[in-house]
């Protein structure tokens, strides 16, 4: 080595070890991770389809980890409070995120001020599942199947109604996306909640409802409710027999809820690794498959970033389409 090269390579050193010192308290943690229980931020309410998802995730990752993870619900702004408490969190990897197609694609679109970046403020770690919103009646209606409904609000129009979750949710959108593309009217209740709404179902204050499977799925087992539609391009494995909305009466129609788990921006890279590792293992095993699918609800592995940005024009096209904004 001539004297040039040499005098080069030492001025490259400190730099270098500068580089390895400042990741060595990432590397230390990162080896060590998890130390302690972790706490996972439910935007929505005790359960609901989001709570219903993250629960026996939480578990299975907790069991997989080795540590506790246990759920902190925090609704409120349609998810807005939870995902702002998430995105003021410290970046260390205890404090995870269970978003959701409202919190991540929905809301940029439907409020005109946010608490939060869903981009900025996050780290996307990796999906976890997602569930068509089923079209369910009260079998005192006498509909019986999705043409029924089209050929009654056509003949009734603007008289039937149906209830969603709320404003912005996904059965409420999923519902005016149905109207437009069916060319029907029916108006819109807004609950807060899925329960608030399915007792009014059962009491035959509303006609209809749109809502994640997993929250009507029970009722509709019972005999109580009567389903018409999913809104997934494929058949549930839940309800096999019942056809999805793109078969019986809207061609290519697709609207799908989904769950994805997220931490602050700027978690340290090891640590990040490790759990988007440990997510992915989960929503492959047999167990989660089995678990999820009692509820009608489906593994979802997709690239997170990309999911959040197709969505994100999907449904920013179905809120225009319901012409709501909320403040």
């Amino acid at each position: 080595m001539n004297n040039d090269r040499f005098r080069r390579l030492l001025l490259k050193l400190p730099a270098a070890a500068g580089a390895v010192a400042a990741l060595a308290p990432w590397r230390a943690l990162a080896e060590g991770f998890p130390s302690k229980p972790l706490r996972m931020v439910v935007p929505f309410p005790a359960g609901g389809p989001t709570d219903i998802v993250a629960r026996p995730f939480a578990k299975l990752l907790g069991d997989s980890l080795g540590q506790q993870v246990y759920i902190d619900n925090r609704g409120g702004a349609g998810g807005g409070i939870g995902a702002s408490s998430v995105a003021a969190s410290s970046p260390d990897g205890y404090t995870l995120f269970m978003g959701t197609v409202g919190t991540s694609a929905i809301n940029p679109a439907l409020y005109k001020k946010m608490g939060y970046d869903p981009v900025a403020d996050f780290t996307p770690l990796a999906t976890v599942a997602s569930a068509p919103v089923a079209v369910v009646v009260n079998p005192a209606t006498g509909i019986n199947s999705l043409a029924d409904l089209v050929a009654k609000a056509k003949a009734q129009p603007d008289t039937l109604t149906y209830g969603s979750a709320g404003n912005g949710t996904p059965g409420h959108l999923a519902g005016a996306m149905f109207c437009s593309g069916a060319g029907i009217k029916l108006r819109h209740v807004p609950y807060k909640g899925s329960a608030p709404a399915v007792t009014d179902l059962l009491g035959g204050t509303i006609q209809v409802m749109f809502d994640p499977l997993q929250s009507v799925l029970p009722h509709v087992q019972a005999g109580k409710l009567k389903i018409l539609g999913v809104t997934s391009r494929q058949r549930a494995t839940a309800v096999p027999t019942i056809p999805t909305v793109a078969e019986s009466v809207i061609p290519d129609f697709e609207m799908v809820a989904w769950w994805a788990v997220y931490g602050p921006a700027r978690m340290p890279p090891h640590v990040t690794t490790r759990l988007v590792n440990e997510i992915q293992r989960l929503t492959k095993s047999p167990e989660f498959e089995r678990g999820l699918g009692n509820m009608g609800v489906q593994p979802l592995n997709v690239p997170l970033a990309q999911l959040q940005r197709d969505e994100t024009a999907k449904w920013g096209a179905a809120v225009r389409t319901s012409g709501l904004t909320l403040e």
